[in-house]
């Protein structure tokens, strides 16, 4: 592989407008989920209307406003820049299946129609490894052909997982998605399951997204391929370009958005030179409620790709509580501020002084 840039992050900002512009086309939302994700059952997302379209600032609140400030990046390049140019006029999107009991998988399957590929949730917290066996074999009973791969969020050390995917192996994985936490653990994982003749591929997402620099996972041979969602890198340009210099197959996935935050998503997959895999782009089946009445949801296993424009009866009918619209758009103002400093340098002390 050629030598990696340093600084992956270096495309051209979209150019941010100013905080006042910002929230006059705020809007928060609060959508009830069809069953528990990621501990929640209420998904809150602020909207922001541009003159290109709309726009998803949704971080999840537990992070800083660091890391938050990629989120609004992302959201202004969709309302204030729009999208590169698609390659492609649909997507293929994989089911996603959370970390219900092995009964429910049929109902949560039964939402997305027709797929050739679904991701199972699995070493969710207060659950076993029998747990994901019973749910994974429960995919593979009711989908013989699916591609299946797991998603541990980084939720086992590396003996664990190895020893669970040696396991879930039997059904036939695709891949499995970050199995630990740290990228050392990945690169261990993924030797020892070569080591052991297990054939199942490793996947960056949190190793990529939450790292200062998402290029450390191909530099360190840690993954056979990259998650990439466009929120938390910071827009569709910036996630192409981390691609690129990625040197490996991607699959670009969401971060449990609206229809409106799926756009950026397939925007993402549309402009990619390849799409080996299908992607986790299906999640608006999980909601109970969307902002549109044209949800971006799957037909036979894809999602053409076309402009989503918020109905306002919907944005009225789930506004959130006054309580929750303010504690969103005074972290909108703190975030624009951390986000107007990234991209003025000058503005702010480097290097310790004063």
């Amino acid at each position: 592989m050629p030598a990696l840039p340093t600084n992956p992050m270096s495309a051209p900002a979209a150019p941010l407008p100013g905080l006042d512009e910002l929230l006059a086309g705020a809007h928060v939302v609060s959508l009830p989920m069809r069953v528990k994700f990621r501990g929640i059952l209420q998904r809150e997302a602020l909207l922001l209307r541009g003159p290109l379209g709309w726009g998803e600032f949704a971080p999840f609140p537990e992070y800083d406003d660091a890391e938050a400030s990629r989120w609004l990046s992302a959201a202004v390049e969709a309302g204030w820049s729009g999208f590169p140019a698609p390659l492609r006029g649909s997507v293929p999107v994989n089911a996603t299946v959370p970390a219900v009991p092995a009964h429910q998988v049929p109902e949560v399957l039964a939402r997305f129609g027709r797929v050739d590929a679904v991701k199972i949730k699995v070493a969710e917290r207060g659950q076993s490894l029998n747990d994901d066996a019973a749910r994974v074999a429960a995919v593979r009973e009711a989908l013989p052909d699916a591609a299946i791969r797991v998603d541990a969020n980084g939720g086992w050390d590396v003996p664990d997982a190895v020893a669970a995917l040696k396991r879930l192996a039997a059904v036939g994985l695709e891949y499995a998605e970050q199995p630990v936490p740290e990228i050392a653990g990945l690169a261990e994982v993924r030797r020892q399951l070569r080591a052991a003749g297990v054939p199942v591929l490793i996947a960056a997402d949190e190793s990529v997204r939450k790292e200062d620099d998402p290029l450390k996972v191909a530099r360190a041979g840690a993954a056979d391929l990259i998650v990439v969602k466009v929120a938390p890198l910071g827009g569709v340009r910036r996630a192409l370009e981390i691609v690129a210099q990625a040197g490996l197959p991607a699959v670009v996935s969401s971060a449990l958005d609206t229809s409106v935050g799926i756009r950026a998503g397939l925007a993402l997959a549309a402009a990619l030179p390849e799409l080996p895999y299908a992607c986790g782009l299906g999640t608006v089946s999980l909601l109970a409620a969307d902002v549109t009445e044209d949800s971006l949801v799957p037909d036979d296993g894809a999602i053409a790709l076309r402009d989503v424009r918020p109905a306002p009866g919907l944005l009225a009918a789930h506004a959130a509580s006054t309580e929750r619209r303010d504690w969103w758009l005074e972290r909108l103002r703190r975030v624009h501020t951390v986000l107007e400093l990234r991209r003025s340098p000058d503005l702010h002390p480097r290097d310790g002084s004063a």
